[in-house]
């Protein structure tokens, strides 16, 4: 902008330059040529009444002290010809005023003043005065100069003008940016001073408003998220007191095991609602534990369903950075993904190993393929939230990895959670 509104600047008072130095410019030669002129009709008129009364060697002699002084070459044409000073020949401007008529003209040195002389008695006698084309244009180049330079200087001037200026309409706006920016990288207490233009001041304090009103929202997002994951917490009471009822100790202890574990989800989602910044340590978790104790509670529900599980596990441990409780649900998608799209009999294989300096946790199994566009959040195919896929992408966007989603060799699905090592000291 400062750019724009310079060359802006410049633009226009170069225009105004040119309609103001030109028509004086061409005033200032018009000045010159006619200061020149005015002199040399001066001259011829001093001459005038020598011409028309004195003989011929007296005007010889007054002609050769004026040409000496004025520099300027003198010439006079008696009635019989004789011409007495610069020998010239007739012009057509000395021919004219033989017959009695005064004039200035133009020749191919520059121009000449040409006076008729009358009340001799042989004629008409005409002095002619030549004024060379320097003494014309004396001082023009210079007083161009100087306009020049002054037309520089003022343009100058005026660009220093419209920095000044511009700067203070930049600046307010540069503030503005900066604090959107921090807007958009969750700095919610962000907030920009208004300053500059009432439109800019404006501005300004909508943008504070709109911040306010989102750091609203996002508390009373979190608000219902919370008080929503702490109503669950009675059904998974009750759920834990019908699993202690069952006679069968490992049915119990399966289906207790379970209820704990989504109440651990339950109190990550109310804790992680409460958040109002981002951690200051970075998290990790063991990959090689976790998926171990994922696979063991999915495996009974695998062989009540006729499924086959090939577990292949690099011991451990294998620290990644991400948090436990986030692994956790990564994991349990990827598992129950497998579950909620084949068939009962399917089998499928978990393998977790290091690859590159990443943990590589592969899900594959020999169903009928992943749908395109799955892992885009909220699409599902099996009536389904279609969030499981996006739990597992964010998770490994966490700890600096990706999620691929290919075809496997028998044509099911193949899903690699790539996640990066922890950055925590504990595990350097």
């Amino acid at each position: 902008m400062r750019a724009r509104l310079a060359l802006l600047v410049a633009a226009v008072s170069v225009l105004t330059l040119i309609a103001f130095l030109v028509p004086l410019a061409l005033l200032v030669r018009t000045v010159a040529e006619d200061r020149a002129t005015v002199r040399a009709t001066a001259d011829a008129q001093s001459l005038v009444p020598v011409v028309g009364t004195a003989d011929a060697a007296t005007i010889r002699l007054t002609v050769e002290q004026l040409a000496a002084e004025s520099g300027r070459p003198v010439s006079v044409f008696l009635p019989d010809g004789t011409v007495l000073g610069a020998q010239t020949p007739r012009t057509p401007a000395v021919a004219l005023a033989a017959r009695g008529q005064s004039l200035t003209g133009e020749s191919a040195a520059g121009r000449e003043v040409v006076i008729a002389v009358q009340g001799r008695a042989d004629g008409t006698g005409v002095i002619r005065i030549a004024v060379p084309r320097h003494e014309l244009t004396a001082g023009v180049t210079r007083a161009w100069l100087v306009l020049a330079l002054l037309g520089v200087i003022l343009v100058l001037i005026g660009l220093l003008v419209a920095d000044r200026l511009a700067r203070t309409l930049v600046r307010p706006i540069s503030d503005l940016s900066a604090v959107s920016h921090r807007l958009a990288n969750a700095e919610l207490d962000a907030r920009v001073t208004p300053a500059g233009p009432p439109e800019l001041r404006e501005v300004a304090g909508a943008l504070n408003h709109l911040a306010a009103r989102i750091q609203v929202l996002l508390v009373q997002e979190r608000e219902q998220v919370a008080d929503l994951s702490h109503q669950l917490r009675t059904p998974l009471t009750a759920l834990r007191l019908e699993a202690e009822s069952l006679r069968d100790p490992d049915d119990a202890a399966r289906i207790t095991a379970a209820a704990d574990g989504l109440e651990r989800a339950v109190t990550g989602l109310i804790r992680q609602a409460r958040w109002r910044h981002t951690p200051a340590q970075p998290t990790s978790s063991d990959a090689a534990a976790i998926v171990a104790d994922r696979v063991a509670f999915w495996s009974v529900l695998a062989e009540d369903t006729g499924r086959a599980v090939t577990l292949d596990l690099t011991p451990g441990p294998l620290p990644v950075g991400v948090a436990a409780d986030n692994l956790t649900a990564a994991v349990d998608a990827l598992l129950g993904n497998v579950f909620a799209h084949t068939p009962d009999g399917t089998p499928f294989a978990v393998r977790l190993a290091r690859e590159a300096g990443e943990v590589v946790l592969t899900v594959a199994d020999e169903g009928p393929g992943m749908p395109a566009g799955a892992i885009r959040r909220g699409a599902s195919a099996a009536g389904s939230t279609g969030l499981g896929l996006d739990i597992a992408r964010r998770a490994a966007q966490a700890a600096g990895g990706r999620l691929e989603v290919r075809a496997g060799p028998g044509g099911g699905a193949r899903v690699l959670l790539r996640l990066g090592p922890s950055t925590s000291p504990r595990d350097a």
